[in-house]
């Protein structure tokens, strides 16, 4: 997959295209099947297939403040796309300038001028252009004048829940991350770096490695004990992870820290990945070590027992 930063990078000679367009946060089931759609169009009619998708989050530069929790993070964005056969990732950086381009503007400048579009493929509910202005019907009328087709994705539901990017993080918020996984289409997962915490876990025969999380605004589950895995490299290993604040020492500082089952070793300084399979419980104080290692204990065979298969 060819990596685009900005409409210029577009090579000279280019053909036409089919596109669609989105943040594509999460690239979630719905994504997966719009961008699926506009793979497959691309190969019947011989051209290539395009993603087009905006860094920083639209939001951050329209209501500055206001960015939402990040689900993938460019990089773990970009490789999720690939995975779905797309010959084009083209990022466009959004600017204040560009959010201010009209519909009829951003169509031509975009669409038209350097993507050459044959088909655009985008969902049910794509707006573009200055304040949402352009809809699926503009945007139909502006392919006529300029010679692209349009045709919409169905929005991917289950249960009469249409899945979406807002829907999947108001359930990592509320610790669901189960119920995410089943929009997403995979368990979501954090990944970042190792570093060095209060060492508390070490002196109570469960030492854990707290992930300082590398992407910004990452949507980070409620607080609370959660059965997951550990990835590194080509290692997978089952790990109770805890998100909060450490209570029953007063904590105040929010951090993420995974028991690693079943491993013996120093994760100190290296790149890991934490995947969220099932809340276990809330995050709880304790009256004394005893029935906080306990717990733990309980913790850790839980997760054992739910992720062996």
């Amino acid at each position: 997959m060819q990596r685009w930063r900005g409409l210029n990078s577009a090579p000279g000679g280019w053909g036409r295209s089919v596109v669609t367009i989105g943040v594509f946060d999460g690239v979630h089931r719905g994504h997966q099947a719009t961008i699926g759609h506009a793979v497959k169009r691309a190969a019947e009619l011989g051209v290539q297939s395009v993603v087009v998708t905006f860094d920083p989050h639209p939001s951050e530069v329209v209501r500055p403040g206001s960015h939402p929790a990040v689900l993938t993070g460019p990089e773990r964005k970009a490789e999720l796309i690939e995975a779905l056969g797309v010959d084009v990732l083209c990022v466009i950086p959004f600017t204040t300038e560009f959010s201010r381009l009209s519909p009829e503007t951003f169509v031509h400048d975009v669409l038209v001028e350097h993507l050459h579009a044959a088909l655009v493929v985008v969902g049910d509910n794509f707006r573009f252009g200055h304040r949402a202005a352009g809809d699926i019907a503009l945007l139909r009328t502006l392919g006529n004048t300029f010679g692209f087709a349009v045709e919409p994705a169905p929005l991917v539901s289950e249960a009469g829940t249409v899945f979406s990017s807002t829907y999947i993080r108001s359930q990592i918020d509320a610790g669901e991350v189960a119920v995410a996984a089943t929009a997403l289409g995979r368990a979501h997962s954090l990944d970042g770096i190792v570093v060095k915490g209060d060492q508390r876990g070490r002196h109570l025969g469960f030492p854990t490695a707290n992930l300082a999380v590398s992407t910004p605004h990452a949507a980070v589950p409620a607080d609370g004990v959660y059965a997951g895995w550990m990835l590194r490299g080509d290692q997978r290993l089952m790990a109770a992870i805890s998100v909060g604040t450490n209570p029953t020492f007063a904590g105040r500082e929010r951090r993420i820290e995974a028991y690693v089952l079943d491993f013996d070793g120093d994760l100190y300084g290296e790149r890991i990945t934490l995947e969220f399979q099932v809340r276990l419980r809330e995050m709880l104080k304790f009256d004394g070590l005893d029935p906080l290692i306990a717990q733990i204990q309980a913790d850790v065979d839980e997760t054992r027992r739910i992720l062996t298969v």
